[in-house]
């Protein structure tokens, strides 16, 4: 599971400020769509909520050190 996660860090690593920027759109988009399925009981995979929630708090922490590393 660690192993899955850190290549995980690594490949959002690996990307530019603005695709980053471009995946946390989707994945809020994504975060807002499986909320609206589980209010209407359409939801098929309850765990990919948590998944898309850290993938976009994984986002947030790189873009945060970034912005830190810039001043």
């Amino acid at each position: 599971m660690a192993d899955k996660n850190s290549n995980k860090a690594a490949d959002m690593r690996a990307k530019g400020d603005d695709q980053l920027s471009g995946d946390l759109g989707e994945l809020k988009r994504e975060a807002f769509n499986l909320r609206f399925q589980a209010a209407t009981n359409q939801l098929e995979r309850p765990a990919r909520i948590k998944e898309v929630r850290r993938d976009i708090a994984r986002i947030k922490t790189l873009q945060g050190e970034r912005a830190r590393a810039a001043k």
